[in-house]
């Protein structure tokens, strides 16, 4: 039996040990006895300890498997760590030690940390992408891509951090900033890896079967940036007298005859060949220091714009014209075409870049159908076409679009062209910690994969890691010499290693069978299990890793690997923890750690306030301090269950208990509801008001009855998943079974459940005057009646008749006098 009072210093380590001995969370594969539920949790990097905005995002999900299990499911619940990437490399770099190292440390402490949360953690299949057994498979995955035509090698313009000394994607540029260490990005021409995803641009817009954040989705959908237009193939005029087909892609087909001039990209490979010799040393110029800016700045609108004239022309398929060619740094090559037709007189920016420059403005949409007198601005709304040959008086953004479009067709020079803002992904990283590449290049047969036997591809351990801009794989020979599987003849290694991003767009696959070795994982075991049926974590992931865990999902299928479609059925995002108006980070130092509040009240205690402290879904600001309230909830739910516990009960009809029977089952309905909807917080609620309906009648005839005693019993289930070590102890305390966590969900009956009496508020010209209790079900004849005899209204109406009476059943009556 338990001590007098609560004593989580006692009773949380010891069923913690119990639980691992039992290997009680244990999921079972291809148990058709139960329908399965894999719940899932984003892993965290190996960048430190945990700190209890950790916590806060990883109770709610645990609250959340545990009710799942007790609801009859097969429940996966595993857990694992982000290991490589440059958060542990550069970490290790300060402390002077080596990634391997300072990863396996970190792991280990977080480890420690988790196993105090009282977690239904799986940690049998605890996996670290860092580990070879892991990181083979991840190379093995590359190499699926890579014979299917998915990865490829190209030279392109790439997003390079001076301070990590490496190549970002697009998606890990944030304001122009490196997401990691907020410097400024600059533009380089390298070599690089890519994986194709803009293949799958068009599948990744549907989200149909998804149950994810609207938030999300609009996240996604504008990242992917599908536009329907049309590719107009303009004629360049070299400095050589030759011509050229200079593609541009528009949305409005429409504004052609508007067309004064185009504009390159600095980077557009037609800069060289229109320039003339007279405008070089400009151009050269300006192309030179539009590489060392960043995309978000070059196309900020708050940003004056800048640009050159390369003395060259352009013919205008519609109309024959001769219009200037400029290089601007506004336009990019990495979206459309590289190159623009420019219409000052319908697009904001080209106003002001033509105004600025002196250029033609052309008016060819009109919202009165005549022409103005002067423009002073780009007119981008409704009218119709004029200055348009024979499409003048069409109405633009309509009819126009549509004639000009099949004209441009037949006509040959235009075709109907939808693009995409996506860009394939960039893979290649020039850093240390991360998995190496596996291709292997030879003079004779250029780049071989490596056999997939001959995985993993070992990371050396003796290299100096630390940034010079070169892969430091480079450095170490007996890495990079090697033999051609094809030839047996000398040839050398890639030195690139992958984005981090590649390691977590699968890892949730090998949970499945996380210590298969013919294979990434067992397909039946993944057929068993996935998708995962409930994905939990932050929203700051919505583009980077959900969306290139999706593209992955749909390669392997192409690639015969897999066979279904998304990764994640169900998604949930919390909100933040912070402290100080900011996020908890090391750098900031406004960290707070769970440990100092585990060893003084508890890991229940700490549960229960993270789960209560703000919405799940919101999150808020940490008030420690608070946590009391939670310790001195749980003291009381101990002293009710070990001191009131009526062991032999009596049955009886009273008012309280049958007040008491109702409370419990609308606890039950709400705390299955609330945990169903993320609501944690108004979970815990319902439990304490329970708690306090209980504490109120212990010392009653009630507390002596069978309903007070299966109200216990439904407080302890209900807290299970909440706080799991106090309701394993008090299960036994009431001479249960072992093990709660093992006992099914409590059921409610909606009658029972249902209230026998509702306040009714009365509001009197829109302001309330009364409020009392009437009995379910009364009619509204009857409400009438009871609320115009009531004294204080009789009072108001001051002998006379209400105006109108509305009555919403249930709630409010309101008199209009």
């Amino acid at each position: 039996m338990p001590k007098e009072t609560y004593d989580p210093a006692r009773i949380e380590p010891y069923w913690r040990a119990r639980w691992d001995e039992d290997d009680l969370y244990r999921a079972v594969d291809f148990d058709e006895s139960r329908p399965k539920w894999y719940a899932l949790v984003m892993f965290p990097y190996t960048s430190g300890d945990l700190h209890v905005g950790h916590w806060f995002a990883y109770t709610g999900p645990d609250v959340h498997a545990r009710y799942r299990r007790m609801r009859g499911y097969n429940v996966l619940f595993p857990f694992g760590f982000d290991a490589f990437g440059l958060p542990a490399e550069n970490a290790a770099i300060k402390d002077g030690g080596h990634p391997a190292d300072y990863t396996a440390e970190r792991m280990e402490r977080m480890l420690a940390q988790l196993r105090t949360l009282g977690s239904a953690f799986q940690w049998d299949r605890l996996l670290a992408t860092s580990d070879p057994e892991y990181y083979r498979w991840t190379q093995w995955i590359f190499l699926q891509l890579y014979k299917n035509g998915l990865a490829y090698k190209a030279k392109a313009p790439v997003n390079w951090c001076p301070k990590d000394q490496t190549v970002l994607a697009n998606e890990q540029v944030i304001d122009g900033r490196c997401e990691r260490c907020g410097t400024l990005v600059v533009k380089k021409e390298l070599e690089q890896w890519f994986f194709r995803i803009t293949q799958y641009a068009e599948e990744l817009l549907s989200f149909k079967g998804l149950d994810w954040p609207e938030k999300v989705v609009t996240m996604q959908t504008n990242w992917i940036g599908r536009s329907e237009g049309m590719e107009v193939v303009f004629t360049a005029l070299t400095k050589d007298g030759g011509e050229e087909k200079m593609p541009i892609f528009t949305t409005r087909p429409d504004t052609l005859f508007g067309v004064t001039f185009m504009v390159l990209a600095p980077e557009h490979p037609l800069v060289e060949r229109v320039t003339r010799d007279d405008r070089r040393a400009e151009v050269d110029a300006y192309v030179e220091a539009a590489r060392n800016a960043s995309d978000i700045d070059r196309q900020s609108t708050e940003r004056e714009k800048t640009g050159v004239f390369t003395g060259g022309y352009a013919v205008n398929p519609v109309n024959g014209e001769k219009v200037p060619i400029w290089v601007a740094d506004y336009v990019l090559m990495s979206y459309g075409t590289g190159a623009i037709m420019a219409v000052p007189g319908g697009d904001e920016r080209d106003f002001e870049f033509a105004t600025k420059f002196g250029l033609p403005i052309r008016e060819v949409v009109s919202p009165t159908g005549e022409a103005s007198a002067e423009l002073t601005q780009a007119w981008v709304g409704e009218g119709t076409l004029i200055n348009s040959g024979r499409f003048d008086g069409l109405v633009a953004k309509g009819p126009a679009i549509a004639e000009i479009a099949a004209w441009a067709k037949a006509q040959g020079w235009g075709q109907p062209k939808v693009t995409y803002r996506l860009r394939d992904w960039l893979i290649s990283r020039q850093r240390y910690w991360g998995a190496p590449i596996p291709i292997i290049y030879c003079p004779d047969h250029g780049a071989v994969a490596v056999p997939e036997a001959d995985l993993p591809v070992l990371l050396p351990r003796d290299v100096d890691f630390k940034p010079t801009g070169a892969s430091p794989l480079a450095t170490s020979a007996e890495f990079v010499n090697t033999a051609c599987p094809i030839c047996g003849k000398p040839a050398r290694r890639e030195t690139d290693t992958m984005d981090t991003f590649v390691d977590s767009s699968w890892y949730y696959l090998r949970y499945t069978s996380p210590h298969y070795s013919d294979g990434p994982f067992d397909r039946r075991a993944v057929d068993y299990w996935m998708p995962v049926d409930q994905y939990m974590g932050g929203i700051e992931h919505a583009i980077l890793h959900l969306l290139y865990s999706r593209f992955f999902i749909k390669a392997l299928r192409d690639c015969g690997v897999l066979s279904f479609d998304e990764p994640f059925t169900r998604l949930r995002n919390q909100g933040m923890i912070v402290f100080g108006g900011a996020k908890m980070s090391k750098s900031r130092g406004n960290v707070r750690a769970p440990d100092e509040m585990v060893r003084t009240h508890g890991a229940d205690a700490v549960r229960l306030y993270m789960l209560f402290i703000a919405p799940w879904s919101e999150g808020g600001s940490w008030y420690g301090e608070g946590i009391d309230g939670t310790r001195r909830f749980l003291t009381g739910v101990h002293f009710l269950a070990t001191k009131t516990y009526p062991p032999d009960p009596v049955e009886g009809d009273s008012t309280q208990e049958r007040g008491l029977v109702r409370l419990t089952h609308q606890t039950i309905k709400s705390c299955t509801e609330d945990i169903e909807a993320f609501k944690f917080n108004t979970y815990v609620a319902g439990l304490m008001k329970l708690r306090n309906a209980l504490q109120d009648l212990h010392a009653s005839e009630t507390a002596r009855t069978g309903a007070y005693r299966r109200a216990i019993d439904a407080m302890i289930l209900l807290l299970a998943p909440a706080a799991p070590h106090l309701a394993e102890e008090l299960w036994r305390a009431t001479g249960h079974e072992y093990s709660v966590h093992q006992e099914r969900w409590p059921d409610y009956d909606e009658s029972l459940s249902a209230a026998d009496e509702f306040e009714l508020v009365v509001q009197v010209n829109g302001k309330v005057r009364d409020r009392f209790m009437l009995p379910v079900g009364t009619d509204e004849d009857r409400v009438r009646q009871t609320v115009l005899a009531r004294p204080r209204i009789v009072g108001l109406l001051n002998g006379g008749q209400p105006r109108k009476v509305i009555y919403i059943p249930g709630k409010i009556l309101s008199i209009v006098l």
